[in-house]
């Protein structure tokens, strides 16, 4: 039995004749550089006729994780990280310790008043 090639294997349906290079209408692009601290450039490519200000000013990029910006010479700083608060600490924030007794003692009356312990 001779085994014989599979015309079709590896290709989409479809797809039209191999080789094809023009797979339909290409918009044109501008291609916008980002640097970050460290130097690294990455390319984002956006349509052509996109506003200025509709292109980002920064991203994260993507091999080093910090903020790139557009400024080869002012890349953004990396932003400090706040530590992890609890909802307490954030409720801390907004309380004073007079307000959170008043509040405790008004929660407990009302306990009290439903289990009918005035």
């Amino acid at each position: 039995m001779v085994t014989g090639g599979n015309a079709i294997r590896g290709t989409r349906v479809g797809s039209g004749p191999m080789g094809e290079q023009d797979h339909g209408f290409h918009a044109d692009r501008i291609a916008v550089s980002y640097w970050d601290a460290l130097g690294n450039e990455t390319v984002r490519y956006f349509a052509a006729g996109l506003p200025d200000e509709e292109i980002p000013e920064t991203i994260d990029h993507p091999q080093s994780g910090l903020p790139a910006g557009r400024d080869k010479e002012n890349p953004p700083e990396l932003a400090k990280n706040e530590p992890y608060k609890t909802h307490l600490a954030y409720v801390k924030e907004r309380r004073t310790e007079d307000e959170a007794e008043e509040l405790l003692e008004d929660a407990l009356r009302q306990r009290r008043e439903r289990r009918g312990q005035s």
